[in-house]
């Protein structure tokens, strides 16, 4: 306990790097979750969310304070941290940085496409420090998380949220390292069971699914690559056909991988709480 005062005094008196201290990060993102306790509504029975940006807005001192925080973890420490805290860590960045991006323009945005396709492009625009640069919401997510070879975990998708309408919803609380497979299967569970995300078509036994599936620049080859030894979209969505539909025929079509899968369109209207 001696010797922690003294590197903290030491950072104070001497103007050390605040990265000197990042073995003290807080795994839990207490800050992060927090915020999301306050500011997420759950809708459709907890299957997806809205966001209170007003809120987020008030308190947005403290969301800046917990991105601060982020940004005083280097690399070095980054590497020595287990493959849950890393991937908790980039989920709860992505996610805080795109909350703040919209708080840039709010209440004055319907969508987050709203900054630009060319100039001032929201997943471009390298605006969030990490891990010692100057990072985008794309480099957070295709070029870290989605590496090849990272963490090859498709659930991921169900996780960051892009602050549109379709998109998987915003979790009520951040991700940690120790709950992390709970809540990613959660996740999962929860956009499939979404109706207006995902679900069989009784009339043209089509199983139509979000268009977070489709191929690129979509996300469908991630759920190709093997994870829990599946290899198309079809395995992918048998192994959560209960979720996908109620009846049990319909069901057993999925599991039988004979449904034809279908993509639905992407509304990018802003995921806001706040009522028009």
């Amino acid at each position: 306990m001696r010797v922690k005062r003294l590197v903290v005094a030491l950072v104070l008196t001497l103007g050390l790097p605040a990265v000197a201290l990042a073995q003290d990060f807080d795994h839990q993102h207490t800050a992060w979750s927090r915020l999301l306790k306050q500011y997420v509504v759950l809708v459709d029975g907890g299957k997806a969310s809205r966001v209170r940006y007003e809120g987020f807005q008030q308190d947005r001192a403290q969301l800046k304070a917990y991105l601060e925080s982020l940004s005083r973890v280097s690399e070095q420490a980054f590497r020595g941290w287990s493959k849950e805290q890393q991937l908790a860590f980039l989920i709860n960045a992505y996610n805080a940085g795109t909350v703040e991006k919209i708080l840039t323009r709010y209440p004055n945005i319907k969508s987050i496409w709203d900054f630009g396709k060319v100039f001032g492009h929201p997943f471009k625009d390298r605006f969030i420090r990490l891990l010692g640069r100057e990072m985008s919401l794309d480099n957070i997510e295709h070029e870290t998380i989605r590496a090849e070879g990272a963490y090859n975990d498709p659930r991921i998708h169900f996780a960051v949220n892009c602050a549109a309408i379709t998109c998987p919803m915003l979790r009520e609380e951040a991700y940690a390292a120790e709950r992390l497979n709970r809540q990613l299967e959660e996740q999962t569970v929860r956009f499939l069971s979404d109706r207006s995300r995902n679900r069989y078509n009784r009339e043209t036994r089509a199983l139509e699914v979000s268009k977070i599936f489709d191929s690129f620049p979509w996300y469908g080859g991630d759920f190709r690559k093997g994870w829990k030894g599946f290899n198309s979209l079809e395995q992918f969505f048998a192994r959560y056909a209960g979720a996908l539909a109620g009846d049990p025929g319909h069901q057993k079509e999925i599991r039988e991988q004979k449904a034809e899968i279908r993509f639905l369109d992407y509304d990018w209207a802003l995921n806001d709480a706040r009522k028009p």
